[in-house]
């Protein structure tokens, strides 16, 4: 299997041999390493003043490989033996790239950190690559690559390679090095129809840290999930629920070169910005989901006690693995409770909060209910102060994928405009006793408002002080 990465010098890569600090691999050197499967050469063919080129190699002995399959029956026995995995970049390339390119994967560099964000005029070549040029198409193009993809015509008579497309691919892209790997690692086991390891839990991990800023709003999200996946339901829809979560389901065109971070990122640090103005000694997060935002609410100095709620026994179980809760100190789980609560009903665990924080929660609500609920939250539980955040359902014109008058997530009852944000929250702030201030999240449009919209909710009393 081989694979070629170029850089070609532009304002960001003044010396294109600077893409050895990115990789962790001098140009200078020829470097191998032990993968599985075979064997991982790092060399760089051309270094010149214009261009750099690195390749990595991976040769694979695909008898070892069978040996390793500890009785896995492939069906054709002979094609056990006579297969692609020695030529078509196939899931067992993408792992020798986990081990091999690690730290740039993980957008790290050390020597020069300022390299990591700098966008890259890069071209990719992966001489085979299964799956066939038109999936191929739909799967980078999305993503800011120009694609060439080939076809390369096999004889249909040997049963390992006539069930398959095969092509030649190129990919041209300006980029960062990191969103490039990224890609790469997840796209092309979706393009193997075969991999090699078994499919569990760990790989929802893998692909939700590689598919982070991206994924979510893929135009082929769920086919890329479920083949990453190997189709197993209950993995694609944690992945989904985790993606959602960092991403949101559906984000607007962008300019690939000048991204800025996830909308999920920017919704998090602004409701840590009021947790910092507000200064509570103690926060619910009602429907608190997978646990993301906790984790910032426990790192947030003056907050003593952080409760996350949830209706979903599953998602509080995520959110105690994601904390590592098993793991904490007495004086760490002393500071975080996960409650089984439901918005719906009174709950007096609930009561006597400093701040509750409602994250992209109110538009899971039927409209009808909506009323319990408030009433539940401002005047049973009747916290210090709240803060509320949703989507600006003017924003949705520029979401290029969503049809029109549909909504940013299936589970979505409505998206609000900001005059129908500020109508209901003036209402529900006079009838309880609060007062509201309202917020944008996000990169602003001039006719449009941001992409997320933001109450927040101080008790009368409370703000007088």
């Amino acid at each position: 299997m081989l694979l070629t990465i170029t850089a070609t010098r532009n304002d960001g890569l003044a010396d294109p041999s600077d893409l050895g600090y990115l990789l962790h691999k001098h140009p200078d050197r020829v470097q191998t390493f032990e993968v599985f499967g075979g064997t991982a050469t790092v060399a760089y063919p051309e270094v010149t003043v214009e261009r750099c080129t690195v390749a990595l190699v991976l040769e694979v002995d695909p008898i070892g490989l069978v040996r390793g399959r500890r009785g896995r029956n492939e069906g054709f026995s002979l094609a056990q033996y006579v297969n692609d995995r020695p030529y078509a970049a196939t899931s067992l390339l993408s792992v020798a790239m986990g081990k091999v390119f690690r730290s740039a994967l993980n957008g790290q560099c050390k020597p020069r950190p300022e390299l990591v964000a700098a966008p890259l005029d890069l071209r990719i070549e992966l001489p085979t690559l299964p799956g066939g040029a038109e999936l191929v198409t739909r799967l980078f193009s999305p993503l800011g690559w120009t694609v060439t993809a080939e076809p390369l015509p096999l004889d249909p008579e040997i049963p390992a390679w006539g069930d398959s497309d095969y092509c030649t691919v190129s990919l041209v892209g300006t980029l960062t090095l990191a969103d490039a790997l990224n890609h790469l690692y997840v796209l092309i086991p979706v393009l193997d129809g075969g991999k090699h390891y078994w499919v569990s839990g760990d790989e929802v991990d893998k692909l939700v840290r590689a598919g982070t800023g991206w994924l979510g709003s893929h135009p082929e999200r769920d086919l890329i999930n479920s083949r990453y996946l190997a189709r197993q339901r209950d993995l694609i829809d944690e992945v989904r629920e985790r993606l959602t979560e960092l991403d949101g389901s559906i984000e607007p065109a962008e300019d690939p070169v000048h991204r800025e971070p996830p909308l999920v990122r920017l919704r998090h640090d602004a409701v840590i910005e009021q947790v910092e103005r507000l200064r509570p000694g103690s926060v619910l997060d009602l429907g608190c989901g997978p646990g993301a935002l906790l984790r910032r609410l426990l790192e947030t100095r003056g907050v003593e006690r952080v409760v996350g709620t949830e209706v979903a026994a599953g998602a509080l179980e995520i959110a105690a693995k994601r904390l590592h809760v098993d793991r904490m100190t007495e004086r760490q789980a002393d500071r975080l409770d996960l409650l089984l609560s439901s918005l719906q009903y009174q709950d007096r665990r609930l009561v006597g909060f400093d701040l509750a924080v409602l994250m992209e929660v109110i538009e899971h609500v039927d409209e009808d209910r909506l009323p319990a609920v408030v009433a539940n939250v401002f005047g049973f539980m009747r916290p210090g102060a709240v803060v509320v955040t949703t989507p600006n359902g003017e924003y949705n014109a520029l979401y290029p994928t969503l049809s029109e008058g549909g909504f940013r997530h299936v589970d979505h009852r409505f998206e609000w405009t900001r005059a129908e944000l500020a109508e209901w929250s003036d209402a529900v702030a006079a009838r309880y006793g609060y007062s509201v201030e309202r917020f944008g999240i996000g990169t602003e449009d001039a006719e449009l408002g941001t992409p997320t919209q933001m109450a927040v909710f101080r008790r009368v009393e409370e703000a007088a002080a």
